[in-house]
């Protein structure tokens, strides 16, 4: 079931060609995976344990979204892109379109935990996003927000995907100024994949009529098998380091910013 909230233009945020033509593949990629199993570590370190509602936000392909609802987290996936949650759309399960640059209705439930995963680099006014996100988690409860790290590292990858711009643990503590949260910690994460970034994003090559999804899927491709399994024994060998906020640098930072109870 999808619930209105606000509506928005997807396409402004991210090509909503990519959210289409790529769920397949974004779906068995060793780094959403990946991201997906940390932040359920994540969760579980912060004492959000299932049946704690959690409101995924910016849900996009659902990786996320499916493994809180495998977990038994009382879930709802929110995105701005209505075709996006129709292809995510089934019985049981509670989906809300809604738009970050407006206004939230009032009434709307509040969560234990809100996500948001890679969402407000999309955005021209990443406070603005951070406060309403702060609006929907309950007293006690908290916000985790991930982004791409390191200016450095900004490119084409990042342009065509809608990037606004990548962050350093100062700028994303900026973010949630006037947020009524309080930042607890963050941490670096994919540390690993740094030199390699900075040399696949050297190497990649597209023709000049190439589609936005296809320059997209170029960054995405999945090398043949044991490829695969080698990312994902790297994720999760440096899961434990990132979570003890260990790593000194890395591709992603994520931050946990929790509402005062009142």
């Amino acid at each position: 079931m999808i619930t209105r909230w606000s509506e928005g233009i997807a396409d402004e945020n991210m090509a909503e060609d990519i959210l289409l033509d790529l769920a397949a593949t974004v779906r068995r990629h060793p780094w959403w995976r990946a991201r997906a199993r940390l932040t359920i570590a994540l969760l579980k370190q912060l004492g959000v344990q299932p049946p704690a509602s959690v409101l995924d936000a910016g849900c996009g392909w659902g990786v996320t979204l499916e493994q809180l609802e495998r977990r038994g987290y009382r879930t709802v996936g929110m995105d701005i892109s209505r075709r996006t949650l129709e292809q995510l759309d089934r019985p049981g399960r509670l989906l809300a379109e809604a738009d970050l640059t407006r206004p939230l209705p009032e009434g709307l439930e509040r969560y234990d935990a809100v996500l948001a995963l890679d969402v407000i680099e999309h955005l021209d006014d990443d406070r603005a996003a951070v406060s309403r996100l702060g609006e929907l988690t309950r007293p006690g409860g908290v916000l985790v927000i991930s982004v791409p790290a390191r200016p450095d590292l900004f490119s084409e990858f990042d342009a065509i995907q809608g990037h606004r711009r990548r962050y350093l643990p100062e700028t994303l503590h900026a973010a949630f100024k006037g947020s009524g949260l309080t930042v607890e910690r963050a941490f670096w994460w994919g540390s690993w994949l740094v030199p390699m970034l900075r040399r696949q994003r050297s190497r990649v090559k597209h023709g000049p009529s190439a589609s936005t999804s296809e320059v997209y899927g170029k960054y995405l491709k999945i090398p043949p098998w044991p490829v695969p399994w080698v990312l994902s024994a790297a994720f999760a060998l440096e899961q434990r380091s990132a979570l003890a906020g260990a790593l000194k640098t890395g591709t992603s930072l994520f931050a946990i910013g929790r509402r005062t109870v009142s």
